[in-house]
């Protein structure tokens, strides 16, 4: 192998640097060429770093060339770090290049160069910390440490730009700048020149354009005012002027909502929640709050559309609830529908439709769509090696499985997959299998299934991607899963289960099996809707006229972007397929993972227990959304966000220009006499609502959400400079201004109103009748800033809109959240079950008192296996057991039996 490197070349660094671990175990030939040599014969330009292999065949991304020298090392991919080498093609280095542009060509400093790329620095710091690890796959260096320390490097490697207080970043840059491969590609690329040596490469650039984002930043920006033209200006005066007038008619309300030819068609679906358990905070931002902020978002925009949900209730998840809880499925299902839809009222979640898929249109649509496949050749019959329980006499479907990821060794992987690496599995590669039910080791037996021949429709698949990807908006994190899954080849799929509660299958000699959950989960969407209107196929078999969004945590992007969309395709029906999957990374709590069984988190039914309104938990959510990596939930800045963003801000803002004009001007909106500088604050909303709608038709909500809080800034910041509270005492003309002011600043109240609509519904409803406003501007979100409430409107009663939480409450609700419910309910059972006296001489008792002991005896030994099975801390076990051990002592003496020695084996 021979690689071609350029001092100067940022690439160069990680390159070489990565090139070091080949040593010993393949002859690689280094050579340095000028920046201007052509080193690959069929380019006709420059370029470096190249890396020419044995057979003739060339790499030139860094990326590629470290990931060679990464796998003739050893090293075997994983999905997290091909998650940070797309973050870093796609979101830092366009940041870094704009930094390393200003610092070298334009000679700028500070904050100028770091400005850029210091969003990136603290999401590599954030994640660094969270997982506590000292490099970003964990415990040991990564493909991915490389190529974003070889990134870094040219900036970092100088102090003034490696920010103290991400010490997490800084400890790791440091970790890996001392390394001996990392010291020699420095020393080679930037020689004694530092940063500059890179001043021939960036002179070449394009001068970096300015940050698209800037939602991002949430600080009044004052030169954006001065930079904008006379013609933005006089559009935002003329809008303005048009008032309500300018406004189209309300749609009419349609019952059912079908599509209409003309106007734009959405269909809106969230993952359909498992019915077997209470969602919790990242199931409800993952999938029902995205979604919903979307769907209200549509309706102000006009759009038709239907936002459809239900719970999937089919499945060894539902059987395996039932035996736990000694109901039948359908009792479960039942019970467990209702929990959800009262959760999903609760937070606002405002569905057309919320389902649920045990019913017979359920089993009527899947089975044609089988039979449809059959008939055209795309479904495969095989035996499959299974995992059988002898003790149980049946075969083990994947929820009844847990064991051992053969990936990650994660010591709780289900059976179809793991919740830590998320890697998908076969249930017989489980290291140490048990089966869930009677806690035995199945053994591997034969079973006849169905299978979704997937190769047979890839070629399909990949020609309907071509169409469909291509200006949709489907997440990053969406297409680069289904990306993997076709560069790795797809294989049949089995669709079929051996499980009583299901979807039947249709076919002789499979009369004992059900479909797989995941095969009609997704056809879960078709059924609900059918439950909602006979006329379905008008949404779902229509695809010229209707866009299909759906919304879902990133592990069910394959079967949505992939198993369904193949099955709908080889049904040969004109099925609409999915035009934009919007998928979320997970959400984490505090420092950990959601358990129900640890009592560790917040679920959906113990959120309205805390006294927190629902607005401010969708708030806080949506705040956090983990849209590019994942995100944790924190009560402390819950806290933070609440008083600063909401109560300081927000609600600052809002309840001020509602009281000034209460009591500045008897509950009348002012004359308003617009100034120029009145004029460019208008254009500066109107850029700022535009650049809102920019980002909710990208489904970017979180980016969203900061433009709300940035108009609302800059109301805070105009009513502040222009103290309508000392001009209304003084001459006419200051009168006269504190008018303008006040009326201006209750308009921008009234247009953050709608704008906030999508995101805290009830709070918006709140602002709407205090400041009585019109109902075609509640219902319709307009592109520019309206006077929606002209002089002489009169307002309501105006009155504060947040509370600010305390410390002492949100320190109770982390206790009681941090697993504090369940040390409540053992202590709880330990005041029921006092300890009895110790009697130590006493060889015989009444039978009564042996019989209260062998009670406590069964309770506290209950208790101990409860902690154990739920992996409880290990000292809270040993008090446990302790006080168990003491039990079964007492009980010995008092049944006149010996007391038992210990047979431990001896410390040494």
């Amino acid at each position: 192998m021979r690689l071609f490197v350029s001092e100067g070349a940022p690439g160069t660094l990680p390159v070489l640097a990565a090139a070091g671990r080949t040593r010993g175990r393949a002859e690689l030939l280094i050579s340095t060429v000028g920046p201007e040599e052509c080193v690959v014969p069929f380019l006709t330009w420059p370029k470096v770093p190249v890396l020419q292999l044995d057979n003739g065949n060339y790499l030139f991304s860094t990326s590629a060339i470290c990931r060679y020298f990464f796998l003739l090392s050893g090293w075997e991919q994983d999905d997290l770090t091909n998650q940070w080498l797309e973050w870093e093609a796609t979101e830092l280095q366009p940041a870094l290049s704009a930094a390393l542009y200003y610092l070298v060509v334009q000679g700028k400093k500070g904050e100028d160069v770091l400005g850029p790329v210091r969003r990136a620095l603290i999401h590599i710091d954030h994640s660094l910390s969270r997982q506590n690890c000292p490099f970003l796959g964990g415990e040991t260096e990564s493909l991915a440490d490389i190529v974003l320390w070889g990134a870094l490097y040219p900036l970092l490697q100088d102090s003034a730009y490696l920010p103290e207080e991400l010490g997490a970043l800084c400890s790791w840059f440091q970790t890996l700048s001392t390394q001996e491969p990392c010291q020699r590609a420095a020393e080679t690329v930037l020689k004694q020149h530092s940063v500059l040596a890179l001043r021939p490469y960036l002179q070449k650039q394009p001068q970096p354009s300015t940050p698209e984002e800037r939602a991002v930043s949430n600080e009044p920006e004052e030169e954006d005012l001065a930079t904008l033209s006379e013609e933005e200006i006089a559009m935002a005066v003329t809008a303005w002027e048009k008032g309500l007038g300018s406004l189209p008619p309300l749609r009419p309300q349609q019952n059912p909502v079908l599509p209409v030819v003309g106007e734009r068609n959405i269909l809106i679906t969230s993952a359909l929640p498992y019915v077997n358990n209470v969602p919790h905070l990242g199931n409800i931002i993952g999938c029902v709050l995205s979604a919903d902020v979307f769907a209200r978002f549509a309706r102000l925009r006009q759009w038709n559309i239907l936002y459809l949900c239900g719970t999937d209730e089919y499945g060894t998840a539902t059987e395996t609830k039932a035996m736990e809880e000694g109901l039948t499925p359908q009792e479960i299902c039942d019970k467990y529908h209702v929990i959800h839809a009262d959760i999903y009222r609760w937070f606002n979640i405002s569905f057309d439709f919320f389902g649920r898929t045990t019913t017979p249109q359920q089993t009527k649509i899947t089975q044609d769509i089988f039979q449809r496949l059959l008939a055209r050749g795309f479904v495969l019959q095989d035996t499959v090696e299974q995992l059988r329980c002898e003790r149980c006499a049946r075969f083990l479907a994947d929820r009844f499985v847990e064991g051992v990821c053969p990936f990650c060794g994660f010591e709780e992987a289900r059976g179809d997959q793991c919740d830590k690496c998320g890697k998908l599995i076969n249930a017989i590669e489980l290291k140490k299998p048990r089966c869930k039910v009677c806690q035995s080791c199945p053994v591997v037996k034969s079973s006849r299934h169905l299978f979704l021949d997937l190769p047979k429709l890839e070629k399909r698949l990949q020609e309907w991607l071509g169409k469909t990807l291509s200006g949709s908006d489907w997440t990053p994190n969406a297409r680069f899963i289904i990306r993997s899954w076709l560069r790795d080849g797809l294989k049949p799929r089995c669709i079929t289960r051996d499980l009583k509660w299901g979807t039947p299958v249709p076919l002789e000699g499979f009369e004992d099996k059900v479909f797989y959950v995941w095969f009609d989960a997704t056809i879960g969407y078709l059924s609900i809707t059918a439950n909602y209107t006979d006329q379905w196929e008008r949404w779902w078999k229509n695809p010229e006229q209707v866009e299909l969004y759906q919304f879902m945590a990133k592990d069910n992007v394959p079967f949505h972007g992939l198993v369904f969309p193949c099955s709908a395709l080889g049904a040969e029906d004109n099925y609409t397929l999915v035009s934009h999957i919007i998928a979320t990374e997970y959400l984490n709590y505090e420092d950990g993972k959601f358990s129900k069984s640890r009592g560790v988190g917040v679920f959906g039914d113990m959120a309205q227990d805390t006294g927190i309104p629902a607005d401010i938990w969708r708030f806080y959510l949506l705040y956090i959304r983990p849209e590019g990596q994942d995100s944790a939930f924190s009560w402390t800045d819950m806290l933070l966000k609440n008083n600063s963003e909401l109560l300081n801000n927000l609600g600052n803002f809002i309840n001020r220009a509602g009281m000034f004009v209460s009591k500045f001007f008897g509950g009348y909106v002012p004359e308003m006499v617009l100034t120029p500088d009145d004029q460019r604050l208008l254009a500066h909303v109107t850029l700022e609502l535009q650049h809102y709608h920019q980002l909710l038709e990208k489904v970017r909500i979180r980016d969203a959400l900061r433009s709300i809080l940035t108009i609302s800034r800059h109301g805070n910041q105009y009513i502040q400079v222009n103290e309508p509270w000392k001009r209304i005492k003084g001459s006419e003309a200051d009168r006269q201004r504190a008018g303008t002011v006040t009326g201006l600043a209750v308009n921008i109240a009234a247009l953050l109103s709608v704008m906030l609509q999508p995101y805290m519904p009830t709070v918006s409803a709140t602002i709407q009748a205090q400041l009585q406003l019109p109902l075609p501007a509640c219902n319709i979100l307009p592109t520019n800033f309206l006077c929606t409430l002209p002089a002489g409107h009169q307002i309501g009663t105006v009155s504060p809109l947040f509370q600010k939480l305390e410390n002492d409450l949100i320190e109770s609700l982390r206790q009681r959240f941090g697993g504090g419910q369940l040390e409540e309910s053992l202590e709880l059972k330990a005041k029921a079950s006092p300890k009895p006296a110790v009697v130590e001489t006493v060889t015989t008792a009444g039978s009564q008192k042996i019989q209260v002991l062998m009670d406590e005896v069964t309770k506290q030994g209950n208790i101990v296996r409860e902690l154990k099975a739920q992996k409880a801390d290990k000292n809270q076990v040993a008090a446990e057991v302790a006080k168990l051990l003491d039990l079964k002592k007492q009980l010995a003496l008092a049944e006149g039996k010996p007391l038992e020695t210990s047979k431990g084996k001896k410390k040494k």
